[in-house]
């Protein structure tokens, strides 16, 4: 039986024979080692023995069906672990069973983050693969946010992989980390696919983190996860890039897909398609929202640049905020002695073909900082719907600006736009947008302040009471709003105020709207072939 499933494996394997065609791939069964399976015996020095093996001749370690109890097992290059169904792997409630790794690399990490079930460092094709479970039991080591700044310590991730290359993680089970389920910081070559996640044992429950890693693949996940979900990260010099995510469904409490926080190197060459983003079956959040934050959250505040980067495709069901774009500056250094991070770059972000109703009447946001703006932004073919209920009061808010902030959509509360908050941006298009609301909102669908470049087409919304705006622009330079329309009536199409300039109303459809425009200064905005309420003029 051992032979045909060796034979099986042979066949199955992503590295096919690792010692050449001519030769067989080993199989290493960790039973014939002495692991028991029973989940009691903790059998974490016949794995490593296994595993040792494997990694001088190359092959795979395999677990048959049972429960093996384990603390941190090694792996070194050309191993595989094989998971037959039936076969689930335990991590140990015990810290001692964890063995400590301080990375060559340094990074944001290396101060708190020292244990994992599986670690592996600058090795190559190593792969987990199998029809089991791994489950960290993470729960072991819950903690609160009232042990700062001790809080992330000692919690072991379930997989941390550093500088290493050619990693397959498919088909597996993963459940119950202490922190992040996985991390990959610094690899190269990374395909995750067909993975199921569950992350809800513990704070800073991420489903996964890709750090500083080039060439990768992300495809046909599940996951649902305390904290966020698929995110890209840069708690390192290395920059995270030619990155493909795709045909995944995710449930999070916080964000659903995003870059950040932690951002030296940055981001570059991220795509993503055919998301499913729901909520979570978890009810209940140690952090966050039961519906979640943010569904798509891109930001970079550590310095580090945010670009290239396309998302399409996506169902967003329920996060406080479908949308995010941020650049900040908190300014946060990877290491003690590294130079003190300059401000990062957000350019070249197009995002099409969404579909989202967001859980909250929060808005969302596209957002630089003074003398830094955001730059070409690209969004088409969107359709959100908020639950709506702003008030007046809400539409005459000024956000801080909290340029030092940790970046969360959910942190000005109730923006003053229902629909898009456009601040410190250049070259902007939004193309084909259907903004509703369940209830009446008296904020502007979309406000833009600061903002040189822009152009709105096709752009449906629903409108307010009499004295609400459609659109609002605050020191707008150059802007043109054609082929638009409100669905429902509203007081004034478009405000303008501040010192703007070279604003164009082209071919839109202006008959719901009580005032077409108003303007502080005269002369500001051109209006051409747009369809009027009888009898009314812009003012």
């Amino acid at each position: 039986m051992r032979i045909l499933l060796g034979a099986l494996l042979l066949l199955t394997s992503p590295h096919g024979s690792l010692h050449g065609e001519d030769q067989p791939h080993r199989l290493f069964d960790v039973r014939a080692f002495g692991a028991v399976g029973d989940g009691v015996t903790n059998d974490r020095s016949t794995i490593q023995r296994a595993a040792d093996s494997c990694a001088v001749a190359g092959g795979t370690v395999l677990f048959p069906p049972g429960t093996y109890l384990t603390g941190s097992i090694e792996l070194g290059s050309n191993v595989e672990l094989y998971l037959q169904r039936g076969a689930t792997i335990l991590g140990s409630t015990r810290l001692s069973d964890y063995t400590e790794h301080s990375p060559a690399l340094r990074s944001y990490n290396d101060l708190f983050l020292k244990h994992s079930l599986f670690y592996a460092e600058r090795k190559t094709n190593i792969s987990l693969r199998g029809e089991g479970t791994i489950d960290g039991q993470g729960s072991a080591f819950l903690v609160t946010t009232r042990q700062k700044p001790d809080r992330y310590k000692n919690r072991p991730f379930v997989i941390r992989f550093v500088e290493c290359r050619n990693v397959t993680v498919s088909g597996l089970t993963l459940r119950n980390s202490a922190m992040w389920m996985q991390q990959y910081l610094a690899c190269e070559e990374l395909t995750i696919r067909g993975i199921r996640v569950w992350n809800h044992a513990n704070q800073n429950n991420d489903m996964m983190d890709i750090d500083g890693c080039r060439n990768v693949v992300v495809a046909d996940c599940v996951g649902d996860t305390e904290d966020d979900a698929i995110t890209l990260k840069s708690t390192s010099a290395r920059v995270t890039e030619n990155v493909t995510i795709t045909n995944c469904i995710i449930s999070s409490h916080c964000n659903a897909i995003k870059t950040g926080t932690e951002s030296t190197g940055g981001f570059r060459n991220i795509t993503v398609s055919n998301i499913v983003v729901k909520p979570s079956a978890n009810r209940v959040a140690l952090v966050g929202f039961p519906s979640g934050i943010s569904g798509i959250s891109l930001a970079t505040v550590d310095g580090g640049l945010l670009e290239r980067v396309s998302i399409t495709g996506c169902v967003i069901d329920g996060p406080q905020v479908p949308i995010f774009i941020r650049l900040g500056n908190r300014g946060r250094k990877h290491a003690p002695d590294a130079p003190e991070p300059g401000i990062g770059t957000v350019r070249d972000i197009s995002i099409s073909d969404v579909t989202a109703v967001a859980g909250a009447p929060i808005g969302c946001s596209i957002s630089g900082i003074p003398g830094h703006p955001v730059e070409r932004i690209r969004l088409s073919n969107i359709s959100i719907t908020f639950p709506g209920g702003g008030t007046a009061a809400d539409a005459a808010g000024i956000p801080e600006e909290a340029v030092d902030q940790y970046p969360e959509g959910t942190h000005w509360g109730r923006l003053p736009a229902y629909g898009f908050y456009i601040r410190h941006a250049s070259d902007v298009r939004l193309t084909n947008l259907s903004i509703r609301v369940v209830v009446p909102d008296s904020r502007p669908v979309i406000v833009a302040a600061d903002v040189s470049d822009i152009t709105i087409t096709g752009l449906r919304g629903d409108g307010g009471d009499a004295a609400a705006e459609f659109l609002r622009f605050g020191d707008v330079t150059g802007a043109i709003v054609q082929g638009s329309a409100p669905l429902t009536p509203v007081g004034t199409f478009l405000s303008v105020v501040g010192i703007s300039r070279n604003i164009s109303l082209l071919a839109n459809d202006l008959s719901l709207a009580a005032t077409p425009l108003r303007a502080e200064r005269k002369g500001t905005v051109r209006l051409e072939g747009n369809l009027l309420r009888e009898g009314k003029q812009p003012r």
